[in-house]
């Protein structure tokens, strides 16, 4: 069912390209043997009703940067505006910051993504900035915005 949402190009189009497209039964089955293996569990699936309908986890940072992480999320169309990635979001990153003992969770989305902006200000993160043209999609150079929310003391 995962590609099902995931084989979207408007889902696609607001990811990074490391997330295939066309999204194949293939692809899916290969993200959960991922998932399920990875130690610790960083990635999860978003069940929506019975199914599996997207996806959030974070990226472990080493070195001087290990009290951060990087949070990375999507939805299948359908389930866009309903408030499930907010509750999604809203719900993880609590339990990540524990889990992992972070001070900081961070996430970028594109300048073109007014959406995902929306989902992590309303989970209580801030914008930090704006990184001017320094990611390219789909042939087309754009911005970032840079979110975080920090652990509560």
């Amino acid at each position: 069912m995962l590609a099902r949402y995931a084989n979207n190009r408007r889902v696609w189009a607001n990811l990074r390209d490391r997330f295939p497209s066309p999204y194949t039964d293939e692809d899916a089955e290969l993200w959960v043997r991922h998932a399920t293996r990875a130690v610790p569990a960083t990635d999860f699936a978003i069940q929506v009703g019975d199914e599996a309908g997207g996806g959030i986890g974070i990226v472990l940072k080493d070195d001087v940067d290990r009290i951060s992480a990087e949070l990375g999320f999507w939805l299948g169309e359908p389930f866009w505006g309903r408030g499930v990635m907010t509750d999604a979001v809203t719900a993880f990153v609590p339990w990540a910051f524990e889990r992992f003992n972070l001070s900081r969770i961070y996430a970028q989305v594109f300048g073109f993504n007014p959406a995902s902006a929306r989902v992590l200000e309303k989970a209580g993160f801030t914008l930090e900035g704006t990184l001017r043209r320094s990611a390219i999609k789909d042939g087309v150079i754009t911005d970032q915005l840079q979110f975080a929310r920090l652990r509560d003391p």
